[in-house]
């Protein structure tokens, strides 16, 4: 059966509702990154980064899947189909993908402060201060942070030396180590970036690209699958 690694981004949610964190004028809701999304903001203002983190949650929860995620989850039928995100939604699992690697954590998981490999599911969209792990830590976000490392990339990388299709959907590649994957392709396989800035993303010329949003850009896809 033909292996096809999927890689998605930001513009794959987009679609459902869920804004990107960082707006045009580099604020993630009116707050610098610095600010809700590194270490160093925990260990100044735990409250803030988590008050902010309870709300990306209502955010996600408030949201379905659509037709590019539904497309993903349909193509198990006839390939063998590994889902790699960028995003820390819950929607290609909900959309039916059985098998979803996230590279940046997940928004309805909570992990230990002190011992990451400590990771616990979240009810509901709110994880309060004094939530404690079983060491006695803070719960915080599972989410990685700006300055910590992606501990998945190496599974990652592992999965795309094997594709025989590779597909980029809904990011520009501008987010690093994350963007490196696409050079771990092997010789032959087919290559398509999905993104309505397709034809401004610096990449190699045998990359087919596709210069449409995510739902609309699957139906493209169908047909260069199927020739």
């Amino acid at each position: 059966m033909k292996k096809i690694v999927v890689f998605t981004g930001a513009g794959i949610s987009v679609e459902s509702g869920l804004p990107t964190f960082r707006g045009s004028d580099g604020l993630w809701e009116g707050h610098r990154i610095e600010e809700v999304a590194t270490p160093e903001a925990w260990q100044r203002n735990p409250e803030l980064v988590q008050r902010f983190y309870n709300l990306r949650r209502r955010d996600c929860l408030r949201v379905e899947p659509n037709a590019a995620h539904a497309y993903l989850a349909d193509l198990e039928k006839n390939y063998d189909v590994q889902i790699i995100t960028q995003n820390i939604d819950d929607l290609h699992e909900r959309a039916g993908s059985t098998k979803v690697l996230h590279l940046h954590g997940q928004i309805r998981k909570s992990q230990s402060s002190r011992n990451a490999n400590l990771v616990y599911d979240i009810q509901g969209d709110d994880l309060p201060m004094g939530a404690l792990c079983e060491l006695g830590s803070q719960l915080r976000p599972h989410v990685v942070w700006f300055g910590e490392a992606v501990p998945n990339m190496a599974v990652a990388s592992s999965m795309v030396e094997q594709a025989d299709v590779f597909i980029i959907i809904g990011t520009s590649l501008q987010v690093y180590p994350a963007a490196n994957l696409l050079f771990d392709c092997k010789a032959g396989c087919q290559i398509i970036l999905i993104d309505p800035n397709a034809k401004q993303v610096p990449i190699p010329a045998n990359v087919y690209k596709i210069a449409e949003n995510a739902s609309k850009g699957i139906t493209y896809l169908a047909e260069l699958l199927t020739k």
